[in-house]
């Protein structure tokens, strides 16, 4: 199975950034989390982080076609205003989760609104660097399921 785990603006700064949010674990902290899940999963996952609005619909639309059979995505900020990665997302039919290390709808006003969330097939919040695993586990069914 191969997954694809994008990570939007300021998620490379894990463990610098607002440690009362997101924690003091680091973004390499996250990788390696990631790479023994998907051992344990048995599954390829490539992580691909970004914060340029283009490079992330750049890598969405590359999914299409690269043998990419689901996407988790943590769009960061865009999560917020980008109907532009929406787009992105809408137009690819893969299994699709949002994540979110924090809990968005626990946050300022402006963090509650997610415009991508609506195109995924689920939204992940609030578990921290775990909600990657959480997630990893999540889009693996909804891979099987499709495949049945």
């Amino acid at each position: 199975m191969k997954l694809l785990i994008i990570n939007g603006p300021n998620i490379n700064f894990l463990g610098i950034r607002e440690k009362a949010v997101y924690g003091k674990q680091t973004y390499d902290d996250l990788l390696e989390l990631i790479e023994e899940k998907a051992k344990e999963a048995d599954c390829n996952v490539e992580v691909f982080q970004s914060n340029h609005e283009g490079a992330i619909i750049d890598r969405i639309q590359d999914a299409y076609s690269d043998g990419t059979e689901g996407i988790i995505i943590n769009p960061g900020a865009y999560t917020h205003y980008s109907y532009a990665i929406r787009d992105a997302l809408a137009s690819v039919e893969l299994p699709k989760i949002e994540l979110h290390i924090s809990d968005i709808s626990a946050r300022e006003d402006f963090r509650r609104l997610s415009v991508t969330a609506e195109v995924c097939d689920e939204q992940i919040k609030g578990l921290g660097l775990k909600g990657y695993c959480v997630a990893i586990d999540h889009i693996c069914a909804l891979i099987e399921e499709r495949e049945l």
